[in-house]
């Protein structure tokens, strides 16, 4: 093998290694089915959060200060399956159709007051364990408290 694609395989492999490990430790679910079934084999409850992720200040608040911290993603990998229903006002931001009716019914039965951002800690068959909104707090009180309406 010539010296210049051993470089350039090693290059790659170490490439590869930092992204791998700039990747998020807990992905959101690509839709509420995803979700379902994965909590249905995992035995872990759903947090569902109806989101407005460009208009809701106190929804894009948790989504920087809570979902994106180290803190909750390393709880969330272990002890949540994750989906967003998210409700963006914003033409550039506009889900496909299929996606925004999906959520339309997700907010059909689970928020029905059109109340943001709303979690919703739901059991792996779809039953509600919890809900809440908004709180103030460091991250670990958030987790902390999501916690607490499970139990």
């Amino acid at each position: 093998m010539p010296i210049w694609l051993h470089h350039m395989k090693k290059n790659l492999y170490i490439f590869y290694l930092f992204f791998a490990s700039a990747l998020p430790a807990q992905e959101w679910e690509n839709s509420y089915a995803d979700a379902l079934a994965d909590a249905k084999v995992s035995g872990k409850p759903i947090l569902l959060v109806f989101s407005g992720s460009d208009w809701c200040a106190p929804c894009i608040h948790l989504d920087r200060k809570v979902w994106q911290s180290d803190v909750f993603r390393d709880h969330a990998k272990k002890n949540y399956v994750l989906y967003k229903a998210d409700f963006p006002k914003k033409k550039s931001h506009r889900l496909p159709d299929a996606v925004a009716e999906r959520n339309n019914a997700l907010a059909e039965r689970y928020n029905p007051k059109g109340n943001f951002p709303l979690i919703v800690l739901l059991g792996r068959d779809g039953a509600v364990l919890g809900k809440t909104g908004y709180h103030k707090g460091a991250p670990e009180e958030y987790v902390d408290h999501l916690n607490a309406l499970i139990k």
